[in-house]
């Protein structure tokens, strides 16, 4: 007898997250531009760790308490308050090595404490420098899956779908997928895979337009970049470290 394979879901949107059940599953939240590509940069660089927390308040109050990095973007720009922003190239190893990052931006980190919520039962971040970290850690986990999406403001993006898609592309074959929203990303990755950046431009994405009016081509560019921050940032006791297995 063939054993079951796990199944996989695909959220499109956090609006959508309270459809699916997220216990004993791994939840793979997802904010290509720019959350959890800068959270996977900061780790690779040497981060101690990065706190996710979903409001600028609350960044600023824990950075004071625990002497930490604040940082963090309302609407693609550095918030009010906080010292940094959400950008991979202001976390390069000769700043952030052996430091806390505590990071809110308006949608990956907010989708990260619903999924929290919900009852997760683990939850890690996902994004195109460490898209192989996570397929390796799904294919040896042998759980069931969500791929939740950040999107933007609770409205479906390309780049979030994308991403999933390109999960799937990788590990279809070890699950069960009866989900309309992960046929949906795959074909949408089958069709951007060659030139993502260029896929993005032509289609004028919302993220893409709403980036790079603020001259930030440079940071979508590397957000779309395969496994050059190659690390599995994982949730355990309020902060994302690299989890090893």
């Amino acid at each position: 007898m063939s054993q079951v394979k796990p199944s996989l879901h695909t959220s499109l949107s956090p609006a959508l997250l309270h459809l699916y059940d997220l216990n004993n599953t791994v939840v793979v939240i997802i904010d290509v531009l720019r959350a959890t590509s800068t959270i996977a940069t900061a780790l690779y660089n040497g981060a101690r760790c990065v706190i996710p927390v979903d409001s600028v308040a609350r960044c600023i109050e824990l950075g004071k308490n625990i002497h930490s990095i604040t940082a963090g973007e309302r609407d693609g720009q550095v918030a009010e308050g906080l010292q940094y922003g959400n950008s991979p190239f202001e976390y390069p190893e000769s700043f952030i090595k052996g430091k806390t990052l505590v990071l809110t931006t308006t949608n990956g980190t907010k989708l990260l404490h619903m999924a929290l919520e919900r009852g997760a039962g683990e939850v890690i971040t996902g994004s195109f420098p460490n898209l192989s970290s996570v397929c390796d850690y799904l294919l040896a986990s042998k759980q069931n899956v969500i791929l939740g999406c950040a999107a933007w403001k609770d409205k479906v993006n390309l780049e979030d779908t994308i991403f999933a898609g390109a999960v799937i592309n990788r590990v279809q074959d070890h699950f069960s997928i009866n989900c309309d929203s992960s046929r949906l990303a795959a074909t949408l990755y089958d069709a951007a895979k060659d030139d993502m950046y260029g896929f993005m431009q032509k289609n004028n994405a919302s993220h893409y337009l709403r980036l790079s009016g603020f001259g930030l081509e440079k940071d979508i560019r590397y957000c779309l970049t395969p496994d050059v921050a190659n690390v599995l940032p994982f949730y355990g006791d309020g902060k994302l470290t690299i989890h090893s297995w």
